[in-house]
């Protein structure tokens, strides 16, 4: 029997979709067919509060990997070849530390990268990884970049087997307003650039010995890219602490903001201004966490409307129904439209 769905899992805004098929629309390539073999439904490109799962997104990725013969997707005028980041992943092995292996990496990208260029600079104790556009920056490179370093960081933290603490970000202007939630994500404030990407971290942290092995990193490749969407996404955060309580309640009355407090041990009061620092409300998070689960639930077939509705605490279909369409823009059925026609 599967394992049911992992609800503490965020999803994903359905901007992200529309910029990483931006390669694909330049090369005319069937943009319809491969969503739905992602199980997407094309309906929701026309909302902007859609969301899609962490492995739809995967499978749209690892369609246009196909498709494109491009490990970024026709983001960049220059492919990137198949193979490129399972060979810089075992060359990475190859470093003692963090930073050796970060080294060889970007080494390994420089060479085969006509577009970007990666490097990692210490300095002042600070470490800086960065990627800079060889070219005029556009929407679909920006993304490219943004994903490069993304990546890159959950790669990072993969080899040391921890979350690195992140000082900063920085995105190309021309995405850095799409997407707003970067720093909530990362845990890190997010500074504009007018064509570079990057984030900075304690130059401490490249000293960390390199833990991962060759048996390792094969698991790891079958779950690529999947396993660096929101893996490492801050976990002790106040918001992901509260989303791991009521997950548990989901089915029936979610617990007071009274009743969290006391959990975690901490005031209300203090739990309110905790909660502010993260920009966040009680309300905005529960509502968040039944979103995510109500669309983990639709990728489910055999489980039909009213039983998602029942299993997310409302007493009937039609007030699931309608909340749904307030979440994301489009009903439950159309949504759940694509999973069923998927081949």
């Amino acid at each position: 029997m599967a394992a049911p769905p992992d609800f503490t899992q965020h999803t994903i805004s359905i901007v992200h979709v529309h910029r990483v098929l931006l390669g694909a629309r330049r090369r005319a390539v069937d943009v319809d067919g491969l969503l739905a073999c992602a199980g997407i439904s094309s309906a929701l490109l026309g909302s902007p509060l859609s969301r899609v799962t962490r492995d739809q997104y995967a499978r749209l990725l690892g369609g246009l990997r196909h498709t494109l013969r491009d490990e970024l997707w026709g983001l960049c005028p220059t492919p990137l070849p198949l193979g490129s980041f399972a060979l810089g992943c075992r060359l990475m092995l190859g470093g003692r530390t963090l930073g050796a292996a970060l080294a060889l990496g970007l080494r390994h990208y420089r060479l085969l990268l006509r577009d970007l260029v990666p490097r990692l600079v210490v300095q002042d104790g600070v470490a800086h990884l960065s990627v800079a556009p060889r070219v005029p920056v556009d929407l679909a490179l920006a993304y490219a970049q943004r994903t490069f370093i993304f990546f890159t960081y959950g790669l990072a933290s993969w080899l040391v087997a921890r979350r690195l603490p992140l000082l900063g970000l920085e995105y190309p202007a021309v995405v850095a307003a799409e997407f707003p939630d970067a720093g909530e994500v990362l845990r890190a404030p997010v500074r504009e650039t007018r064509g570079g990407a990057g984030w900075y971290v304690d130059a401490r942290w490249l000293e960390l010995p390199v833990v991962q092995t060759v048996e390792s990193l094969t698991e790891f490749l079958l779950h690529a890219p999947a396993n660096l969407l929101v893996r490492y996404r801050e976990s002790s955060s106040i918001t992901e602490r509260i989303r791991r309580i009521l997950r548990g309640h989901l089915a029936g009355k979610m617990p007071s903001l009274e009743d969290i407090g006391r959990e975690l041990a901490m005031t209300p009061q203090t739990l309110r201004r905790r909660l502010h620092e993260e920009g966040r409300g009680y309300r905005s998070i529960k509502e968040a966490l039944r979103r995510d689960a109500a669309i983990e639930y639709l990728a489910r077939p055999e489980l039909a409307l009213p039983e998602i509705a029942e299993r997310l605490g409302f007493s009937e279909s039609s007030t699931f129904q309608r909340a749904f369409k307030q979440w994301t823009g489009v009903a439950p059925g159309e949504y759940r439209q694509a999973h069923i026609a998927r081949p």
